[in-house]
């Protein structure tokens, strides 16, 4: 199997979250050793280090939205870092922090892949569909807007954040894993017909099926974009994370899943999200990140061939 280079980004901010600590996110995945796990796997990877961006001011909500300018700036420089790998024939891997850089780096992958007249598919791995607004969310953590946004549901300075709006349709999303999700959020959701597959839909019909759902139509022409809030993981096995929801995927649903996209061929991009080391433990969660990332990488458990 072959893969385009890689460049891992940190992005050291938890702007968007509830929780303080996903910014120590980027080193715990470093010293889990993603790096090194790619490089043994024969893939070139390049460390960009880390993005540098405001600081987290943790004042409440102004205008339904938590840090909404220091929000805006951190997505804003990994839009920019992000589409300067991809135009550099390179796949971004952003090591977050939380998932409201879902919109900087999705922005940037969509753009690119309207330059390149290439489809884009994008996986949202999450417990969360993150598809609330600020007239419906009261925290204002916009670690919850980031599908919303970028599907033009928000403030003009995230969904407008590449230029064009919406950066993405919600008929290019596919949710997997989701198990927790606001009343007035499922309703948004049906309106726009995002394309969810809960925890029970994968209880009722596996994970093989779910992930066969979630990747069909896509062609030698689709970038598919990965977003993987660890917390989609169940928390018994992923402790690491400021938003644990019991009942999630568990490590051998995880691993098909990983190994599933790495079949397709067609990764692009990736984000690794909403790691907290700070509630972590022994760093556990980071290293089964890293697994979970080599398995994506075409690290198989198959003994046939």
């Amino acid at each position: 199997m072959t893969h385009l280079p890689v460049s891992l980004i940190g992005v050291p901010t938890d702007i968007g979250a509830g929780d303080r600590g996903a910014r120590l996110g980027p080193e715990a995945l470093r010293i889990a050793g993603l790096a090194e796990a790619l490089s043994a796997r024969g893939v070139d990877v390049r460390d960009v280090g880390n993005l540098d961006g405001p600081r987290n001011p943790w004042t409440a909500p102004v205008h339904g939205y938590r840090h909404l300018d220091e929000v805006v700036e951190w997505n804003r420089v990994l839009m920019e870092a992000s589409l300067s790998e991809l135009r550099a024939g390179r796949m971004p891997i952003m090591l977050g922090g939380d998932h409201c850089l879902g919109v900087g780096s999705v922005t940037a992958v969509a753009r690119w892949c309207r330059e390149q007249g290439k489809d884009l598919r994008v996986l949202w791995l999450d417990a969360h569909s993150d598809f609330n607004t600020s007239d419906i969310t009261p925290s204002g953590n916009v670690h919850g807007m980031p599908v919303a946004c970028l599907c033009g549901l928000g403030p003009d300075a995230l969904t407008r954040l590449g230029g064009d709006a919406p950066a993405i349709l919600p008929s290019q999303v596919r949710q997997i894993g989701i198990r927790s999700v606001d009343p007035e959020e499922k309703r948004l959701i049906k309106t726009h017909r995002v394309d969810v597959y809960d925890m029970r839909y994968i209880d009722e019909a596996g994970m093989k099926r779910t992930m066969e759902a979630a990747l069909d139509g896509i062609t030698a022409n689709t970038h598919l974009h990965v977003s993987f809030d660890v917390d989609f993981l169940d928390p018994s096995i992923a402790p690491g994370v400021g938003t644990t929801v019991p009942g999630g995927v568990n490590y051998r649903e995880a691993q098909l899943v990983m190994e599933m996209i790495a079949d397709s061929g067609r990764m692009g991009s990736l984000d690794i999200v909403e790691l907290n080391p700070l509630l972590d433990d022994h760093n556990a969660t980071a290293k089964l990140a890293v697994d979970l990332v080599e398995s994506l990488f075409g690290k198989s458990t198959l003994m046939r061939d």
